[in-house]
């Protein structure tokens, strides 16, 4: 152990006293039971939905209340103070205007604070009393933990505590301790958050999602494919730029970039009005609760077809200089037949509808007007100082990884890129070959530093990270190629597949997935790959847990955009120091139909695991982290003391 590191720890451990006093508390933090892991994926800017789920610990709240309240209270009243502990700003209007006097609103107070108090105290019940500390509101601390920590064994404080309830009433602020201890108990019934990819697109409120989870105690993120498209239109990526704008016109939600980011469209919308008319193959994906004019569609209309354009254009020079990303297949605007309209792709000839190419040289496709130029300049500018969406990148890649291991599961929000035969794939960068664990760290290495070269806007780095987007041994995309083109101008479904690596069937495999994990360095008997990106479709009868459960999937579908098809909203997953849970959940109407009716989004959990003996501290990474910490405890004792 470096003497001069120990030197520096001298000035915090003074004493021996308080070197001894740490590795007390510390070895006995490691047997405590571990805490709740919540697993969510794939939440597209659903942002009322996800809130839903993070305020109700996909059920974590209402079971603890079950557990205390199931003998005292009717199912209503259950739901009712469920509902306050999910919204207690909210639900407590609602509630105080049944009553019709002060005497019987404050009687109501002392009740509901008391089962407060009890439900704190039970869903703290494995935590250290300075955590739970921590945890508390902070005007509050001195009054919950003399509640929390009375006993009944003597009446000499009998009075005592109930004057400390009267005059947090008579002062007026039994709603903000109310309030308080809801979310003290949100908090403390999930212990770490897991956001297994995918926050940004198709849903308005991603932002919304992003201020969220830089707000939330404990909580690291698995990148998805449209999670790094925005990192890479952050780092300098024009054809990552052109990719987000297309998709928020797509799904109407330009305002996103506009109005929550503060990237001016004006310029875009200028070139688009001047070269593209109206295009039922371009106009936008209507929202039941959102109106916009027939001029409004229009504007959108003509904006997609002009980004999507350039983003054609724009994939073709990084085709062409990056060979070995075997994308040659993808130059479409070279394949087409300007004078017939029509293209010739995989030695098959097809007729194109919707045709949009009034900005496309034929004698050079790939070439941008000196206006689109501009307008991409202009908006990656704009991008690039956009205070709100730094602040959000800039945590994305703070807390984010393409993968994680956890507790001796893997968390990944794409795939392992296998072949056939479930061998991992091979991919060729710079005359080095990469696959399995190794070519997701290539990936990684490249995304992370073209973050922190945002200038750079041509370099490897930077196509690489449109390749994770696009590319066919991408970890995140996970399929042969990206038919965008084909589903916008070809009429002919059979172009639109677009092949799934064999990892999505090969995944049904135990052997298969345990392979995987020793490729990972977990252990194939305990742990377990969790998985978002594709959606479950429960509706047909796909099981979320496959492999014997090796393989647990949590994308069903938080985006409406894909409820239809999967039959469900989404699965979430917990993992308690009894084992793990996966609860499937239906669609969320809005927040106001659980104030006023105290419905949930939750369906029957199902086990997925259960641990042979209870699971603690010292057995997850929290408990690797303090068992170095008292190894360099005890050096330092050793150092200074033990002379």
């Amino acid at each position: 152990m470096n003497s001069n590191y120990l030197d520096l720890l001298l000035q915090k451990y003074d004493c021996e006293e308080k070197v001894v006093t740490e590795i007390i508390k510390l070895e006995a933090i490691l047997n405590l039971p571990k805490g709740t892991e919540h697993f969510v994926s794939d939440l597209h800017g659903e942002y009322q939905a996800f809130q839903h789920v993070l305020r109700n610990g996909s059920g974590n709240v209402k079971k603890r209340i079950r557990d205390l309240f199931q003998d005292v209270l009717f199912e209503k009243e259950i739901n009712d103070f469920a509902t306050l502990v999910y919204y207690p700003e909210e639900k407590l209007k609602l509630m105080k205007s049944h009553f019709s006097n002060e005497q019987e609103l404050n009687q109501w107070y002392i009740v509901i604070i008391e089962r407060m108090i009890r439900l704190i105290s039970h869903a703290s019940s494995k935590y250290t009393r300075s955590k739970l500390r921590k945890a508390l509101p902070n005007q509050f601390v001195f009054v919950i933990e003399e509640l929390l920590y009375k006993t009944n064994q003597s009446e000499n404080k009998e009075q005592y505590y109930k004057e400390i309830v009267e005059q947090i009433i008579s002062l007026g602020q039994a709603d903000k301790l109310i309030t308080g201890l809801a979310y003290t108990t949100q908090r403390l019934v999930v212990d770490h958050l897991h956001v297994v990819g995918d926050i940004y697109d198709r849903g308005p409120e991603p932002d919304k999602i992003m201020d969220t989870l830089i707000n939330y105690h404990s909580v690291d993120i698995q990148w998805g494919n449209h999670d790094v498209l925005w990192i890479g239109a952050f780092a300098g990526s024009m054809v990552c730029l052109a990719n987000i704008i297309r998709i928020c016109a797509r799904y109407d939600n330009l305002d996103i970039i506009e109005d929550v980011y503060g990237i001016n469209l004006r310029p875009l919308l200028n070139l688009a009005e001047k070269y593209y008319q109206d295009n039922p193959a371009f106009r936008p994906k209507v929202h039941s609760d959102k109106k916009q004019s027939d001029h409004e569609i229009l504007q959108i209309t003509k904006i997609h077809q002009a980004i999507a354009m350039i983003q054609f254009k724009l994939e073709m020079p990084i085709i062409k200089r990056r060979p070995y990303f075997n994308m040659s297949e993808r130059l479409l605007l070279e394949k087409i037949d300007y004078d017939k309209n029509e293209i010739t792709i995989y030695g098959q000839t097809y007729p194109l509808e919707n045709t949009c190419f009034a900005t496309v040289n034929p004698e050079q496709p790939d070439q941008l007007l000196e206006e689109e130029k501009q307008v991409m300049e202009r908006l990656l500018f704009s991008v690039q100082h956009s205070e709100k969406l730094a602040r959000h990148m800039n945590f994305l890649m703070k807390k984010g990884s393409l993968y994680l291991k956890y507790n001796g599961n893997l968390l990944i929000h794409g795939c392992i890129p296998l072949d056939e035969k479930g061998n991992m794939e091979k991919m060729v960068i710079e005359n080095n070959t990469y696959s399995g664990r190794e070519l997701l760290d290539v990936f990684e290495r490249y995304l992370r530093h073209a973050f922190t070269h945002p200038e750079v806007t041509d370099d490897l780095a930077t196509d690489m990270v449109w390749y994770l987007w696009s590319g066919e041994y991408s970890s995140l995309f996970g399929k042969r190629e990206m038919t965008t083109f084909e589903r916008y101008f070809i009429k002919d479904k059979a172009t639109h597949k677009e092949g799934k690596n064999p990892y999505y069937y090969l995944r049904e495999n135990e052997e298969i997935c345990r392979k995987i994990l020793t490729e990972f360095d977990l252990n194939p008997d305990q742990g377990h790959i969790i998985n978002g990106h594709t959606p479950v479709k429960e509706i047909e009868g796909e099981d979320p847990i496959k492999a014997n459960g090796k393989m647990i999937v949590i994308d069903g579908g938080f985006s409406k955009a894909y409820q239809s098809t999967t039959g469900i909203a989404g699965y979430t997953l917990l993992y308690n120091s009894f084992g793990m849970q996966l609860v499937a959940h239906k669609h969320f109407n809005s927040k106001e139909d659980v104030l006023l009716n105290g419905t949930d989004v939750l369906s029957i959990k199902r086990v997925v695991d259960e641990e042979l003996k209870r699971k603690k501290v010292k057995e997850t990474n929290v408990g690797e982290k303090l068992l170095q910490e008292i190894s360099i405890l005890n050096s330092l004792r050793e150092y200074r003391y033990m002379d």
